[in-house]
């Protein structure tokens, strides 16, 4: 937060204070009567709440005085705003600056970047700028942090936030191939990490089980790891295998985290496929041995036993070297695709992370398509397609990327409903949607998202903690604010306290619902009733205002803030477990 504000704000809170003693207080926000979760998972307690600019100022039993506008929450439940800790609205947030569908569930801050949109190489803004689907957007920035200030310029409804991904920065060098890098070529590419956390970049992520990040073997991660670390960020990856080889996958990021000095997070914690559920209690005990040992390593999840991706995560990863239009090539090459079929059909290769084999053609589920020819097929299975068409599920699948110009989005229905609710209740466990945030019109309905677009935050409180009470409703908000922004470093976000930023949500826990299923997935989640992201409303009475009152949440070497900048070493940052 740049030095005007942080004064503007400071002479709001000592005016209001001033006000309070002399029995006229005026806020602009009094919230009053409602059931406070702080989002440090104590127990609640009914209170007002008061802001004044862009931050709380008092809660306390009774406040005196009146403000510009009173929320009645008596019989609601109070809380700071959720953080989405695996969001993609990269590219919806350019077209709808609300992020609707998780705005309506009390979500906060966006926090993005698996694939980060910088640093971009010429070829990666071409590529970027002529692959687009449904969503159409201008490609007017280079560096992470040219995005990130042309979104607050834009205006956006959430805070958004986001990492800087390794592949991303393997891509910039690299293109998609599978190239090794020389240790000059893995210093430039510290230097990118370096750039992007100094523009703000929270920590550098990864997504191992996809071309081109696949390529990156686990001396490269553990270079990029300790460059974010000098940085004051974290390592947060989707991890190499979360199926055959998840055990093998955690100690390889444990093992990152021991080495870089980087506080380490696994992306959407799961078992992929039925032969994995059972590797659950050891998955669990390896982090929490690494936990007991001093390494800062947490996870993340979505409250669904579908992933959703792309039919690439049905092909082996050699295919895909150097990107889409050598993948397509190779796929058009009787030869290849002879092999790569073959591939397909082995359930539980030994490179390659085959989630059609773990899913079945009737557990994948087509979602998205760029070419008008193939959206009738939207919604329905893989088997249903190859059964159309005449030709086995893997025959249909290379069918579909070629003719589509894309990967092809698709859901995988792979997990467990009974891990995902021992998930929930894990303490090191926060909440992503691992989605863009669409809102149910426009462009966004010419293909299906995932439900957890419009559900993810609204499951937690509905089915978790009201209706399974797998975890108590504070414990939830704890999960949902408090603990990722801490996990995160962010200052004064996260609990509702004086001085911190007035992020809010007003939310009826007796009602509040998702409603969104894998049929009809583009349906609003109901409950929230009252959000507000830096003192500003972002949702009243249930309804979006489109306020712009969002801003770009930046980590701690951001040279834009006093004391930025990169470290000599990760020992010179504190981080909290």
């Amino acid at each position: 937060m740049c030095r005007t504000l942080m004064l503007a704000s400071a002479l709001a809170t000592l005016l209001a204070a001033g006000q309070a003693l002399a029995g006229e207080a005026r806020y602009d926000v009094l919230i009053r009567g409602g059931t406070v979760y702080d989002g440090t998972g104590g127990a609640p307690y009914v209170a007002d709440v008061a802001v004044q600019g862009d931050r709380i100022v008092r809660i306390a039993p009774h406040l005196e005085g009146t403000a510009a506008t009173e929320i009645d929450a008596r019989g609601k439940a109070v809380s700071p705003g959720f953080i989405n800790m695996l969001a993609h609205p990269e590219e919806s947030l350019l077209v709808d600056h609300r992020a609707l569908s998780d705005l309506v569930q009390g979500v906060t801050l966006e926090v993005m970047g698996e694939d980060s949109m910088g640093p971009l190489s010429p070829p990666m803004k071409t590529e970027l700028a002529t692959r687009q689907g449904d969503l159409k957007y201008p490609v007017d920035w280079t560096t992470l942090g040219e995005y990130l200030d042309g979104l607050q310029r834009r205006g956006v409804s959430p805070n958004v936030a986001s990492f800087v991904g390794a592949g991303t920065v393997r891509e910039n060098l690299f293109l998609a191939n599978s190239t090794q890098p020389t240790q000059a070529q893995l210093d430039t590419m510290r230097g990118l990490v370096r750039q992007a956390m100094e523009e703000g970049a929270l920590g550098v992520t990864t997504a191992l089980i996809y071309a081109p990040n696949t390529f990156a073997r686990t001396p490269e991660l553990i270079a990029l790891a300790q460059e974010s670390a000098r940085c004051g960020g974290i390592y947060i990856a989707h991890i190499r295998s979360e199926g055959d080889r998840l055990l093998e996958a955690v100690d390889e990021t444990i093992d990152i985290a021991r080495a870089s000095g980087a506080p380490a997070e696994i992306y959407h914690f799961k078992q992929s496929g039925q032969d994995n559920w059972g590797k659950l209690d050891a998955a669990i005990a390896r982090i929490e041995r690494a936990r007991a040992d001093g390494v800062r390593i947490t996870a993340d999840m979505y409250t669904y036993v579908a992933g959703a991706t792309g039919l690439d995560a049905a092909m082996p990863t050699w295919v895909q070297d150097g990107g889409y239009d050598a993948w397509a090539a190779r796929l058009k090459d009787p030869a290849i695709r002879a092999r790569v079929l073959a591939e397909m059909k082995v359930r539980h290769p030994a490179d390659w992370e085959n989630l059609l084999g773990a899913a079945g053609p009737e557990g994948t589920l087509l979602l998205a398509f760029k070419n008008p020819a193939l959206k009738p097929y939207t919604g329905k299975t893989l088997a249903e397609v190859a059964r159309l068409r005449g030709v086995s599920p893997e025959e249909a699948a290379i069918e579909l990327v070629v003719e589509d110009g894309t990967r092809v989005g698709v859901a995988y229905f792979l997990m467990s409903e009974d891990n995902v609710r021992r998930e929930v209740a894990l303490p090191w466990m926060s909440f992503g949607s691992d989605e863009e945030a669409p809102a149910p019109e426009g462009a966004f309905l010419k293909s299906h998202n995932h439900p957890r677009a419009y559900g993810n935050f609204a499951r937690v409180l509905a089915r978790y903690v009201r209706d399974e009470h797998r975890l108590t409703l504070a414990e939830a908000v704890r999960k949902l604010s408090g603990a990722p922004a801490q996990v995160l470093s962010l200052k004064d976000r996260g609990l509702l306290k004086p001085g911190y930023y007035a992020d809010i949500v007003v939310f009826d826990p007796a009602t509040v619902q998702d409603h969104a299923t894998f049929d009809q997935p583009a349906q609003l989640a109901t409950g929230v009733e009252d959000v507000l992201v830096n003192g500003g409303f972002a949702l009243r009475d249930g309804r979006a205002t489109g306020a712009p009152t969002g801003r770009v949440v930046r980590g701690r070497a951001w040279t834009g803030a006093p004391g930025g900048g990169c470290r000599a070493t990760a020992a010179d940052w504190t981080w909290s477990r």
